[in-house]
């Protein structure tokens, strides 16, 4: 799953070679009841431009994507699938491989304890933009320009993701 995949500076290293550790340990990586477990997301990119979606619980715009559904062990797939679903966009095609890995630490909610994201992040491109559509109303879906989207956005880390996106323009 990360064969080949070179991160970049220290941060990302200590972030891969947990998640290298958690592959290599884990009966299940993508399974929701480990502490640390796989998911998959992607920036949705059209002709310059990025789609971010609302996420209620982080209170913040980020990328599309998330868990797998059970049986699901490929993050790419999975990135495809949740593209599709939060968006309603049909025709995402893949831009190049992994992107960037990166370890997002999740905040507590109900009775779901606080937990880590090891999240593998890809670029999705579409040819049909005027076709996004939020999966629901508390979901809204944003297109901006990619340096709006530096600035929209709160985290360090998909900042980071984002800087790396013209690389699959």
């Amino acid at each position: 799953m990360l064969e080949g995949y070179r991160p970049r500076g220290e941060v990302e290293e200590a972030d891969v070679s947990r998640i290298r550790d958690l592959l290599g340990s884990a009966d299940d990586p993508f399974s929701r009841e480990i502490p640390l477990h796989v998911t998959g997301s992607a920036v949705i990119v059209h002709d310059g431009r990025v789609l971010l979606r609302w996420h209620e619980r982080q209170q913040a715009w980020l990328q599309v994507g998330g868990h797998g559904d059970p049986g699901e062990t490929d993050p790419l797939a999975i990135a495809l699938r949740e593209g599709r679903e939060e968006t309603g966009l049909s025709d995402l095609t893949p831009r190049g491989d992994l992107l960037h890995a990166v370890i997002v630490p999740v905040p507590a909610k109900g009775a779901e304890p606080a937990h880590e994201h090891a999240d593998l992040r890809y670029v999705l491109a579409t040819a049909r933009p005027e076709e996004a559509r939020p999966e629901k109303p508390t979901a809204p879906l944003k297109w901006l320009a990619l340096d709006e989207a530096i600035d929209a956005v709160s985290e360090d880390n998909l900042r980071e993701t984002l800087r790396r996106v013209p690389e699959r323009l």
